[in-house]
């Protein structure tokens, strides 16, 4: 009886190690296993920089609007031609022109405002306004006819030009007339008149001439009712065509012509301010409102969009189309893979403009495609048996 407990007991502690093997063993398949369930650190995102969510091309905005319209008057834009009428916008590189019995008032932001006679062409090279500001410009190319204008906070806070074919004015805050005959170039001798009038309020300020070729001063009008026609110089060597500003005596009928002239680019130029101040109003209001005419398209947005034709606009008022960061482009592959791009009639967005093509019955899938539903099978007759040799010979 005593041997059995002895027995026992050696036994036990012959377990002792088995078991604290086993347990060692669990804990290192624990360990492991914790540390394979553990995921591999992801990799940090790399320091360079990241487009901005909303970042997208500023819009083109407007340099000044229609304040008179008689007659038919034209803008071309992006190479294509548009009928003008009040309250229309006017933006940079923009070419507006007059046809015959037609006349065109245009105001401009810092209200410099030009008026057109019949058959005019005028085309705005350069333009850089801020109320207030000191590094404003303007460069305004007159190609023919008569032109009248009246200069504002462009020529006296910055630099206002006039160019002709022959000569380069430098407005400095006045009004004057500008006349350029059909056919004016360097190489032909047609005159360009160039005369200088008292302002609104009767003061008179100055036009400084200069040839456009050379950039050589030819003189300056200060005088109300004075003016010079650039006619080409005597003096000129070498073949080279070079100008003088020889002034002129104003005839007094042509005085009041001029005058009933610029008394209508005064007026134009009351109603214009008007109407620059209510359009932009308007355009803070109404960010997405769409323009009769359509804006110039923009170069990086056309490269975002080249498909888009000059002048197409899309709903929010933009030429092209903004695609932002992150915004998946048609016809791009998805984490499901690639998609075709939509077909209008197709559930895709139809063009401004373009009446919408009839859809076809069917069942609509979740990425605007339709899938038509499988055609009713014509039924066939059943086919009969084939006669045997003995039915054809009684036919026969």
């Amino acid at each position: 009886m005593v041997a059995w407990p002895r027995l026992v007991f050696a036994l036990a502690l012959l377990a002792l190690p088995l078991a604290g093997s086993n347990m060692a063993f669990g804990s290192e398949a624990i360990e492991l296993a914790q540390a394979q369930a553990q995921p591999a650190p992801s990799p940090r995102p790399s320091a360079s920089p990241t487009p901005a969510a909303d970042a997208q091309p500023a819009a083109v905005e407007p340099i000044g609007n229609v304040a008179t319209v008689t007659g038919i008057a034209t803008v071309i834009r992006d190479k294509n031609s548009y009928p003008l009428r009040v309250r229309d916008d006017i933006y940079l590189n923009d070419v507006v022109q007059t046809s015959s019995n037609s006349s065109l008032g245009i105001t401009f932001n810092d209200a410099t405002t030009f008026n057109l006679s019949a058959s005019a062409k005028i085309t705005i090279d350069n333009y850089v306004y801020e109320d207030g500001g000191r590094q404003n410009s303007a460069i305004y190319d007159v190609g023919k006819g008569t032109v009248a204008f009246v200069a504002a906070a462009v020529a006296k806070t910055g630099d206002m030009k006039i160019t002709t074919p022959t000569a380069t004015l430098g407005i400095r805050g006045t009004t004057g007339v500008v006349e350029v005959p059909e056919g004016a170039a360097a190489s032909r001798a047609g005159n360009v008149n160039i005369k200088l009038y008292p302002d609104a309020d009767g003061r008179v300020g100055h036009i400084d001439v200069d040839d456009r070729s050379s950039g050589t001063r030819l003189g300056a009008l200060t005088q109300a009712s004075s003016g010079f026609a650039i006619r080409p110089d005597a003096r000129g060597a070498g073949g080279v065509m070079r100008f003088a500003a020889v002034p002129i005596t104003i005839p007094a009928q042509q005085i009041a012509r001029d005058r009933g002239f610029v008394s209508q680019v005064h007026l134009a130029q009351t109603t214009g301010r008007q109407i620059v101040t209510e359009q932009r109003d308007f355009r803070r209001a109404n960010p997405g409102a769409l323009s009769r005419i359509p804006r110039p398209v923009q170069p990086q947005q056309q490269q975002l969009r080249p498909n888009t034709l000059p002048g197409q606009q899309r709903p929010n008022g933009q030429p092209g189309q903004n695609i932002r960061p992150g915004r998946q482009q048609p016809g791009t592959p998805d984490r499901h893979g690639a998609q075709p791009p939509q077909r209008q009639g197709q559930g895709g967005a139809v063009q401004p403009g373009q009446p919408a093509a009839p859809q076809q019955p069917g069942m609509q899938r979740p990425g605007g495609f339709q899938q038509r539903l499988p055609a009713m099978q014509r039924l066939t007759p059943p086919r009969r048996p084939t006669p045997s040799p003995k039915e054809r010979k009684d036919r026969r």
